[in-house]
Order: structure tokens, then sequence, then C-alpha cells
């Protein structure tokens, strides 16, 4: 009971504080709205009701959207440039007057992304933005933090557009993180201190955005103690790393990881020193010396583009990464929160047909068209297994079974890096916490990232678009009816996931997969329980691997 009416007690705080900052910061009269610097901003209608928030920094002034308001381009931390590049993000410097929120800030520097343009890109990059369907700070809505996905090394907060996910009653925060080799670069160097931690400066801004949020998100009407982190890809990855990682604890209540468990194994910090010392030494960047100073004076733009395509799977740094995240989610050693993880159907075929698969060096090739003689070695370079596996592979996945070679090569993968590892972390978690585990199904959903030709089908990335409007994606077009009524649906789960800590209603029957060990399968016109994913995908084969 004490805990309890402590608990109560530091939201009551957090509202009033909330409350008391708006108020400070605008005074609403029939005229318009003043802010604190005496500004004046006149509504357009009475739908138009003065969008200005007072943050910790300072105020801000966002703009009105269909069903409620968006505040974009929000600094979260320093910029982390000169001195600060390499460094654990230090706090934004305050300002006073009124600071216009309406226009996205530029992602994070990054390599040319060929599915999903970034936009303007700087190095000044670690900004967020938030989506809210009231600005009433004694509101408090549940809150969800997207994590964007591309490998660590791509993509940013202003390809995802929160407006409709925050309609179904959620504050929905979308963040910038640093990316390649200013995120994720692990060397002696630019250690904390000598033989210390170095890399994950990318995990650390998230960290700092949901700190951020901890602390500012009551002015926007969200609940700082009912906060859910969320992501896809590299950015359902990072969830993994946060449950997992000391740093993060307490920063949020409710987690969702939408394919992120293909990468379970981090490197080690030697490893990836090693690797760092290389690569300043490579011509492409020309640091010889192995000096901090000699890698913070070279262009951003050198080092970005000298690093590998993708910054998979991370590094155990010893400072956000203790260990690994599959050691660590099997040792039951992760935050005590309900979980949401799932993958989409055929993952790996945007990859086989048109992205192109990874290499050991981190970067992106195009996919080999398997044939009965090269099947085998090309099962062995993907999935980096003996000859012996890769036989017993092909066997289980024969090319005869499939339209398209490609389709065997990516059913392979598939199963092998997404749909049965996300199987075991719901073994793992579901011993702990309330988990629910989906698969996405819709195979009807548009290519947007592929283009045309490229089949509908559910494949990596492809259920974005039923969460999040993608206005920036290369091929981005509208779904259709019964896309759309999927989309609600899906929508309406994960908000009531945030607020409730469970996904299902009457509209979506998910049952948990501690009590069935089922999956959802999330299709249209209606999701449906399945209860023969392992089955289908051939768990029992991969386990023995």
């Amino acid at each position: 009971m004490k805990g309890s009416t402590m608990t109560m007690t530091r939201r009551w705080r957090s509202r009033l504080a909330a409350l008391v900052a708006t108020s400070a910061a605008l005074a609403v009269t029939a005229g318009g709205a003043v802010a604190a610097d005496g500004s004046r901003w006149v509504p357009r209608s009475h739908h138009d009701d003065a969008p200005v928030v007072r943050t910790a920094d300072g105020t801000v002034r966002g703009v009105a959207v269909t069903g409620g308001f968006a505040f974009r381009g929000l600094a979260y931390a320093a910029p982390p440039t000169g001195q600060l590049r390499w460094r654990a993000p230090q706090p934004p410097a305050s300002w006073r007057g009124v600071r216009h929120a309406t226009q996205y800030a530029p992602s994070c520097l990054q390599k040319l992304n060929l599915s999903q343009p970034p936009g303007p890109q700087s190095e000044d990059c670690l900004y967020l933005n938030v989506s809210t369907p009231r600005l009433h700070s004694y509101a408090t809505r549940p809150v969800l933090v997207w994590m964007h996905g591309g490998g660590l090394t791509q993509d940013g907060a202003l390809n995802y557009d929160g407006t409709k996910l925050a309609g179904q009653g959620a504050v929905v925060v979308t963040m910038n993180y640093r990316l390649g080799a200013l995120g994720f670069l692990a060397h002696p160097a630019l250690a904390d201190r000598p033989g210390g931690a170095a890399g994950n400066y990318g995990l650390m801004d998230q960290q700092a955005a949901l700190r951020w949020v901890r602390h500012n998100i009551g002015a926007f009407g969200g609940d700082p103690d009912n906060v859910t982190i969320a992501g896809e890809s590299a950015g359902g990855l990072s969830v993994l790393a946060h449950l997992v990682s000391p740093g993060s604890h307490g920063l949020f209540q409710r987690a969702i990881v939408q394919s992120g468990t293909f990468a379970l194994h981090q490197v080690s910090l030697a490893d990836a020193e090693s690797f760092g010392t290389s690569y300043a030494a490579s011509a492409a960047v020309g640091c010889p010396s192995q000096t901090a100073s000699c890698l913070r004076g070279k262009p951003a733009a050198t080092l970005v583009n000298a690093f590998p395509d993708a910054a998979i799977p991370g590094v155990v740094d010893g400072k956000v990464l203790h260990e690994s995240v599959g050691s660590a989610l099997a040792a039951g050693r992760f935050a005590r929160v309900p979980l949401i993880n799932g993958i989409n159907q055929d993952e790996e075929l945007i990859f086989v047909l048109g992205l192109g698969v990874a290499v050991s060096n981190g970067s992106f090739v195009p996919a080999p068209t398997p044939t009965p003689e090269t099947y085998q070695s090309i099962i062995a370079s993907v999935l980096g297994v003996s000859a012996a596996r890769a036989s017993q592979v092909a066997a289980k996945y024969p090319l005869a079974a499939y339209p398209l070679a490609q389709f065997a090569l990516s059913a392979v993968v598939s199963d092998s890096n997404f749909a049965c590892t996300a199987l075991q972390v719901d073994q793992w978690t579901s011993r702990k916490v309330p988990t629910y585990a989906y698969e996405f199904d819709d195979g009807t959903a548009p290519p947007i990232f592929a283009g045309p030709g490229f089949p509908p089908v559910a494949t990596h990335s492809s259920e974005i678009q039923y969460l999040f409007d993608q206005p920036n994606a290369k091929y981005a077009q509208p779904l259709d009816a019964t896309q759309e009524a999927l989309a609600t649906k899906m929508r309406t789960a994960w908000v009531r996931f945030a607020a409730k800590g469970g996904p299902a209603s009457s509209s979506v029957p998910w049952p948990s997969f501690n009590t069935t060990s089922s999956v959802l399968g999330l299709a249209s016109p209606k999701p449906q329980v399945d209860t023969g994913f392992a089955t289908r995908h051939h768990c029992g084969f991969w386990a023995e691997g």
C-alpha cells in the first residue's frame, strides 16, 4: 500500500508540475494565446487551439494536425559535434521566448538510403517529435516512443508520422539517434577512460531521449509513468538492448519488438575496437595515429562514408550493454515489463529480391540467384554455417518446393534469422513477463520500399505503414479499405497494449504466449490465432543446428 501511495504521489507531482509549467507559458484569451515572452498566436479556428507548450528547456509552438497536434524538431540533447562527437549525449541548452516546432529536424548523417530517403542530414541531429491528440497536461495518456530501423546506419524520425497512431489515444514520440560511425564506432581512443567503454553512442542517445520524455511528456498530455518503447528491425533490436541495459531501467514500462530478434549475439569490445583501429588507419579515414583528436578532426561525411552499410549486431561495450542480448534474455536478466514481439511472414524476401544481403564486412551485396549447383554454397555463405549444415538446410528447403529459387533462399534466412529467433525470445520472456507474439501475414501489403515489379507480400518493414504514415517512402501508396481496416485494428491493439499492458480486445482476440504458446496472425480481414507457427517455420530443425 505504501509503494502504491508513493507511485500515485509521484504521478500527481509530475502532472501538477506539467500543468503549472504549461499555465505559466500560455494564457489563452479571446484574442488568441500569449506566450511567456509576450508573443501572440491567433488560432485559425476553434480546432486550432494554441499548440504552445513549455518544456523543461523552453517554450515551443507546434502545429495543429488532423485529430490533434504535432511538435517537431524538439532538441533532447546538445549537438554531438566538435568535442562532443563520440561522447555520451549532453543536455540541450535552454532558451527564452518561443521556438517554432513545426518542421522536422535533419536526420542523422548517413550514407544514401535508396529505399527511404532521409531528407536533410546533419551531424547536429539529436531531436525528437511529439504527436498528441490533446494538450491537457492532466490527460495522462499512454506514451509510445518509436525507434526507427535502418541497420543502425540509416533512416530518420521524419519518415514516421505518428498522427494516426496518436489518434487512437496515445502520445507518440519519434526520435533521431546517431548512426553508423558517429553512433557505433568503438575505438580505444574514444573510451571514457583508459580501457573503458566505447561505442553504442546511438543507444545512449535513445536513453537520453527517454529521459527527456520522463521530464517533459506530461506537458504534452502523456503519462511519464506509462511509457512504451517500440521499434522495427534495428529499432526492434534497440528495444531488446534497452530491455537488458541497466542504464535503461525505469525509463519505460512496456516494450514492442517488430522484426528485431535477428541479432541476439553482440560482438565483444575487443573485437569491436580491433575493427575500429583498422577503420581509423584505412586510407578512407586517414588516422594512422589512432588518436581521438585525429578522428574528431575528420569531416563527419568522411567518417560516415567509410563505415560499413550496417552496424549490426552492436557491441558489448561494458556501459550500455554488459552482455549479449540473447544471453541476458535467456538468463532472465531483463526488465520485467510486458512485451509484444513479432515478425513478418517472409522477412527476407525484400533483401533477396531487392535490397541485397549482408556479408561479413557489414556491406550489402546483390543476392545471388541460387541454382541446384550453387544453392548449398550460397546457404553456407549467407548463414555462415558449414558445408555439412548447408546440405541439411538445402534438403529441408528444396528448390523444387518453391516457385522461384529466390523464394527458397528467402524462406531459409527468414526462418533461421527471424521467425525462430522470435519464437526463442517469446519462450525466454514468457517465463518472466506477459508476452504477446504476432506474425504480420497480410500478403497484399503494398511494397512501398521495393517498387514496381515487386510482389505484394508481408516482408521486412511491410507492417510499418499499417501503424505510421510514411510519406517519404520511395513508392508510397495509400492502403485500400481492407488494408486500412487491418491497420486500424493494429493501431488500436498497439495503443491498448501501451495503455493496459495487453493488446487483446473484442476486435483483436490476442491470447498471451504465456498461456497458449500461440502466435496471432495479423491478416485481413480479421486477425487469427495461429498454433502452427513453429511447425510452419521449421523451428525444431533450426533449434537442432
